[in-house]
């Protein structure tokens, strides 16, 4: 059985995508978690609002791969350091299936392929999921903004930075800043060669200002449409090469699918030769079948687009 934990927007999209492959699917909210029974469960997706690492802990010591959806950076440091416990049980917990991170991962993946080498990932993102996302959107403009930059975490302070970023339309064009996001940590941590690893957040100068202060304006209950842009940089046939990709879709939409994708392949695979490898990761490692929950994701109704260049 698959247990969802969350029963907003990104949960409820998983759920109905689990249930749609003919998974048996139980939806929890975070305040009744402590219902289910570890033992009966074989995969959970944690896309509750909050953090996931002390459930996650949980789960794991019982015997279960989780699915974490969750995008705080503290809490992404935090699930990483459950290495021993995912090996001890030999269980994998996959941190940051979601869009940023999440998908970032796996079109940094689908992009490497293109290059002979690659020594820089520059990742942007558009939109929100849902009310709980909105306030950590308004959140990551405030604070410190991690970037990898020659051997070195580059810190600096999140809203700076401003650089102009075209997403997939019908997105279009829209101004970025440096963010609190997880996306370096993670791909740091899946890509360890790259040199440098930067992710903004779009934003206007009202998001900006406000971003140090509580959360005034309400945010949309239904989430909005989204955009994710992926960036490479490298060597190609000798030379400097740039490789784009991206996705517009509604937000919610993107991070149930990444989510739902991950927990379909675990799920597939238990028992089999291809099984996840015990351990923590972000998707986008190579211990993990990125390939397969790329497709998974993309016949979820999720549609990339590739930058090809204008003539």
């Amino acid at each position: 059985m698959i247990v969802v934990v969350g029963t907003g927007i990104v949960g409820t999209h998983a759920a109905d995508l689990l249930r749609k492959r003919g998974h048996d699917v139980r939806s929890v909210s975070h305040n009744t978690i402590n219902e289910v029974s570890p033992e009966e469960t074989e995969v959970v997706v944690l896309a509750h609002a909050g953090h996931h690492e002390r459930v996650a802990r949980r789960f794991l010591q019982h015997g279960c791969s989780v699915v974490s959806v969750g995008d705080d950076s503290k809490d992404v440091l935090s699930l990483l350091d459950l290495q021993s416990e995912a090996l001890s049980t030999g269980r994998t917990l996959v941190v940051g299936a979601a869009c940023s991170p999440g998908l970032s991962g796996l079109l940094v993946h689908y992009l490497a392929a293109k290059f002979d080498e690659f020594d820089e990932i520059h990742i942007a993102v558009h939109g929100t999921a849902g009310p709980e996302c909105a306030r950590q959107h308004h959140r990551v403009l405030s604070g410190t903004a991690l970037g990898w930059h020659d051997d070195d975490w580059l810190k600096r302070p999140a809203g700076s930075g401003r650089e102009l970023c075209w997403f997939p339309e019908p997105i279009g064009s829209r101004d970025c800043y440096r963010a609190d996001l997880a996306d370096p940590l993670l791909l740091k941590h899946s890509f360890s060669h790259v040199n440098r690893i930067s992710a903004r957040v779009s934003a206007t100068r009202r998001d900006r200002i406000l971003g140090r202060l509580p959360m005034l304006i309400p945010p949309h209950i239904d989430g909005d449409m989204g955009a994710l842009r992926v960036e490479l940089r490298g060597v190609k046939n000798g030379e400097r090469s740039v490789e784009i990709a991206g996705a517009a879709h509604p937000m919610g939409h993107i991070a149930g699918a990444v989510a739902a994708a991950t927990a379909h392949e675990i799920l597939q695979r238990v028992g089999t030769d291809d099984a996840f490898a015990p351990g923590v990761f972000g998707l986008g490692a190579q211990e993990l079948p990125n390939g397969a929950i790329f497709n998974t994701v993309l016949d979820s109704g999720v549609r990339v687009q590739q930058f090809y260049g204008v003539h």
